[in-house]
């Protein structure tokens, strides 16, 4: 129990005093990036599964 006792306390000090938070400014610029870059990719998987859906059609009519 004492294991589990110091685990925490290292854990909330570890989380209080190591880590460094972004600022809210980098957050928003973090999570725009990662939409874009969603998008994009998503938009790229889009483009592909069009063009195997043409191909394997083109390929069935043969």
């Amino acid at each position: 129990m004492e294991q589990i006792k110091l685990y925490v306390i290292e854990s909330y000090n570890e989380l209080v005093n190591k880590v460094t938070w972004p600022t809210w400014s980098n957050l928003l610029a973090s999570t725009r990036v990662v939409l874009v870059g969603s998008l994009i990719i998503a938009l790229m998987v889009l483009l592909m599964d069009a063009a195997s859906k043409q191909l394997t059609g083109i390929l069935y009519n043969l």
